[in-house]
């Protein structure tokens, strides 16, 4: 017990009559320095064109990361990313008409999800070739890549959110915006 109050004592001893306590300067503002690299630009620039702000950067960074760049990667987000775009997608038709046959929901959900066509084709529209980190030997411009990033985008939204209705809705909004081939 009597270490513990020494200890209370020289902290307290500390606080008090530290040299600053005296001072008659006020006390250095303290600032924080960022280091703005391209990618962290890239990031803040995608964030406003998606209009959404992530409250944890790092999962942005981890959609933005392909397998052949890191093992900290966007591999999980994509695949929870597709089930967000699929949820939407179904949502919006079945709205509409819940008389919407199986084919034709299945049909639109396809071409929504499709590596070839709309995903790869809005992921470009992002410019998502020109950020998503991959390694050297490994074609950035590739369906696959584009695709697996603009899907790992809403994978890390619903996990920033804690929501995936609010990752569905920011692809909505984002499709609209940048006019996705799909069309509902």
């Amino acid at each position: 017990m009597g270490f513990r109050v020494s200890v209370f004592v020289l902290f307290l001893s500390l606080l008090f009559f530290s040299p600053q306590a005296f001072s008659e300067k006020p006390p250095l503002l303290e600032f924080s320095l960022r280091v703005s690299t391209p990618f962290s630009i890239a990031l803040t620039n995608l964030q406003n064109q998606i209009n959404y702000t992530f409250k944890n950067i790092g999962l942005l960074r981890r959609a933005m990361t392909h397998a052949s760049f890191s093992e900290e990667n966007n591999k999980a987000l994509s695949i929870f990313g597709q089930s967000v775009i699929e949820t939407y997608v179904s949502l919006q038709l079945l709205s509409k008409d819940v008389d919407t046959s199986s084919k034709d929901l299945n049909l639109l959900i396809a071409q929504a999800s499709n590596v070839e066509g709309a995903c790869n084709a809005d992921g470009t529209r992002l410019g998502l070739q020109k950020i998503v980190r991959v390694s050297h030997k490994t074609n950035v411009t590739a369906p696959a890549v584009v695709c697996g990033a603009f899907r790992a985008i809403f994978g890390a939204i619903a996990v920033d959110a804690g929501s995936s209705d609010e990752a569905g809705k920011i692809y909505g909004d984002v499709r609209s915006k940048i006019g996705s081939v799909v069309t509902m």
